[in-house]
C-alpha cells in the first residue's frame, strides 16, 4: 500500500469491498464436501504443555481418512478423525478438582493448510473425549481420545497440500464429586507443538486439470436444420430448475453444539433421551447483508439449482415438566449438513465497475435446536437456534472482465461462527425443525488472510472492507420432506419457501 498512490489505493479498496462483500454473502450456509481415493494416515504430533506439575511434553495422535488425491475447486473432506492425547495420570489429576475420578475432555486443534507457499488456518474444534478414568491404565497413562467432524479444505490451484498441526487447547471437566452439589468449572490448557516436531498430519496432492476434450465435430447438429431445442422466447424469464424429488443419501455427522440455547432456569434436573433422530431434507433460501456496504444477496437461490439440507431431525431430547421445580424446560437437538456449490456474483460497483468474484465455504455440522421455558404455567417462552462453524475463501475475481489475482489461499484468518434465532413476531414462528419457519442472525466476520500474489498483500484491503460484527442474514426454511413417513404426512417433495419479505413462494 504505502508504494501506491493514495488515489490507485482508494480504487483498489473499492473494487475489493464490492468483490468481497458478494462473495461473503453470495453462499453464506454452504457445507462441506469430499473427494474420492481415500487413504488412512495418522501421525503423532509431540506438545508441550505446562501443568501444576511443570511443563510436561504430551503426545498427540492423529488418525483419520484423507483424499489421497483431490481436484482444483472441489471440497476435500477427511473423514472419521480422531485426535489421542495421552498424559500421565500423575500429571493430569491435579488439574481437577480433589476427589475426581474421571475427566471429560474438548479439544480444539490448529490446523494449518499449507499449498504453493501460501499458508491458510482452519479449526478442528469440539473434538470430545468421552469421561475417562483418572487412574490411568496399568502404566499410569491416561489416554484421551476426541472425535469429531472435520472442515473440508478447497484449493483453486494445482500443487501438493499439507496440514500441518499447530496449536493445542484442550477443555478438561469432571462430574461433581463427592460432597460437592455442582461441578467444578472446565480447565483450559494450552499446548504449543514441541520445538523440531514438523506437525505434519498428511499431504494431498492436486494436479493440474488438464485439458478438456474437445467435442466431435462429427457429433455437432445444425439447430437450424431441427435437430436442437427450441431457444423460446428470448424476452421470456427462464423457468425456476426442477426441485430435487428425494432426499439425498446423507446422513449428517459431528458433535451438536448446543451452546447458544437458551440456558435451563435452576431448579430440579431434567431427563436426557438420545435417539436416532428422523432423516428429513429441505430448502432455507434467505438474504444476507454486509453492514459496511448495506447490500444484500440472496442466500441459496431458487433460480440457481437451490441445495438441500440433510438433517437426522430431533436427535436428542431434553425436558423438565411444568409442575417440576424452576418450571418447565424443553429442548429438541437436530444435526444437520448444508452442502451448496461455490456462490458466484456478478454486479455494477459504483452503479458503473461490473466486477464478479466466487466463492467457496468450509463448514461444520449444522445444530437445530427448539423448545419452550417457562418459569410458571403461564408464562411460556419459545425458542429456536441454529448454529455452525465456517471457514470461507474467494478466488475467480474480475473487474471489468480482467482477473484480480488475489491467490489460492485468499480467506478468513480463522473460523467464524454463525448464529440464527427464530423469529416469533411473524405469523410462521420456526417451532420445530420439521415445520420450519423465519430465522435471523448477525455474523461478525474475521480478518482475512493469504490474498495476493507477486508479493502484494491484499489482507488489509479485505479486512477493512468487509471485516467486522453487526452482518446481517434473514432465511426462511420450508417444512421437511420426511421419506420414511406415512404417504399423508411425507410432505414429499421438498418445496422450495418463500424469501424473507416475499408474500409468495418462489416456486412449487
Amino acid at each position: 500500500m504505502s508504494e501506491k498512490t493514495s488515489a490507485t489505493a482508494s480504487r483498489r479498496s473499492v473494487r475489493l469491498a464490492s468483490v468481497a462483500a458478494v462473495a461473503t454473502l453470495a453462499g453464506l450456509l454452504s457445507g462441506p464436501g469430499s473427494a474420492a481415493d481415500d487413504v488412512d494416515a495418522s501421525a503423532v504430533v509431540t506438545y508441550d504443555c505446562d501443568l501444576p506439575s511443570g511443563g510436561v511434553q504430551v503426545p498427540l495422535e492423529v488418525r483419520g481418512t484423507f483424499p489421497a488425491t483431490g481436484e482444483v475447486d472441489v471440497p476435500m473432506s477427511p473423514v472419521g478423525v480422531s485426535m489421542t492425547a495421552d498424559f500421565v495420570a500423575a500429571d493430569l489429576a491435579p488439574l481437577l478438582p480433589e476427589g475426581a475420578t474421571e475427566v471429560v475432555s474438548t479439544a480444539t486443534l490448529d490446523v494449518d493448510v499449507v499449498q504453493n507457499d501460501q499458508t491458510a488456518q482452519t479449526q478442528w474444534a469440539q473434538f470430545v473425549a468421552p469421561a475417562t478414568p483418572l487412574a490411568g491404565d496399568e502404566n499410569g497413562k491416561v489416554r484421551l481420545a476426541h472425535t469429531g467432524e472435520v472442515p473440508s479444505v478447497t484449493v483453486s490451484a494445482a500443487g501438493d497440500v499439507t496440514l500441518i498441526a499447530g496449536g493445542l487447547t484442550l477443555e478438561l471437566s469432571t462430574s461433581a464429586v463427592e460432597g460437592e452439589e455442582t461441578p467444578a468449572d472446565p480447565v483450559t490448557l494450552t499446548c504449543d507443538r514441541s520445538e523440531g516436531d514438523t506437525g505434519i498430519l498428511t499431504t494431498v496432492q492436486v494436479p493440474d486439470a488438464g485439458t478438456p476434450e474437445t467435442p466431435d465435430p462429427g457429433g455437432e447438429t445444425d439447430p437450424g436444420e431441427g435437430g436442437g431445442e427450441d431457444p423460446g422466447d428470448p424476452g421470456e424469464e427462464p423457468p425456476l430448475p426442477p426441485v430435487d424429488t428425494s432426499c439425498p443419501d446423507v446422513v449428517p455427522q459431528g458433535e451438536m453444539d448446543t451452546s447458544d440455547v437458551p440456558p435451563m432456569p435452576p431448579g430440579a434436573p431434567p431427563w436426557m433421551l438420545d435417539l436416532p433422530g428422523q432423516r428429513v431434507c429441505g430448502y432455507a433460501v434467505g438474504l444476507a447483508t454486509i453492514r459496511k456496504l448495506n447490500g444484500s444477496v440472496i442466500v441459496n437461490d431458487p433460480a440457481k439449482e437451490p441445495a438441500l439440507i440433510s438433517a437426522l431431525a430431533n436427535k436428542r431430547a431434553t425436558n423438565r415438566p411444568p409442575t417440576a421445580e424452576g418450571g418447565q424446560y424443553t429442548v429438541f437437538n437436530s444435526i444437520a449438513r448444508l452442502d451448496l456449490p461455490d456462490a458466484e456474483s456478478t454486479f455494477l460497483a459504483f452503479g458503473f465497475q461490473p466486477v464478479s468474484a466466487k466463492v467457496a465455504f468450509d463448514t461444520g455440522p449444522l445444530t437445530v435446536s427448539t423448545g419452550q421455558l417457562a418459569t410458571d404455567l403461564l408464562h411460556v417462552t419459545p425458542f429456536a437456534v441454529a448454529s455452525f462453524q465456517q471457514s470461507m475463501r474467494l478466488y475467480d475475481v474480475k473487474v471489468n472482465g480482467v482477473p484480480l489475482d488475489v491467490g489460492p489461499a485468499c480467506r478468513t484468518a480463522h473460523p467464524y461462527k454463525v448464529v440464527l434465532r427464530g423469529d416469533f413476531t411473524s405469523g410462521n414462528p420456526y417451532l420445530n425443525v420439521l415445520d420450519g419457519g423465519p430465522l435471523n442472525g448477525t455474523v461478525d466476520l474475521p480478518a482475512f488472510s493469504g490474498c495476493g500474489t507477486g508479493g502484494e498483500d491484499l489482507d488489509a484491503l479485505f479486512t477493512a472492507s468487509i471485516s467486522g460484527p453487526g452482518n446481517t442474514i434473514a432465511m426462511n426454511q420450508a417444512n421437511m420432506c420426511v421419506p420414511d413417513a406415512d404417504l399423508e404426512v411425507r410432505n414429499c417433495p421438498p418445496r422450495l419457501p418463500a424469501l424473507p419479505g416475499s408474500p409468495t413462494p418462489t416456486a412449487d
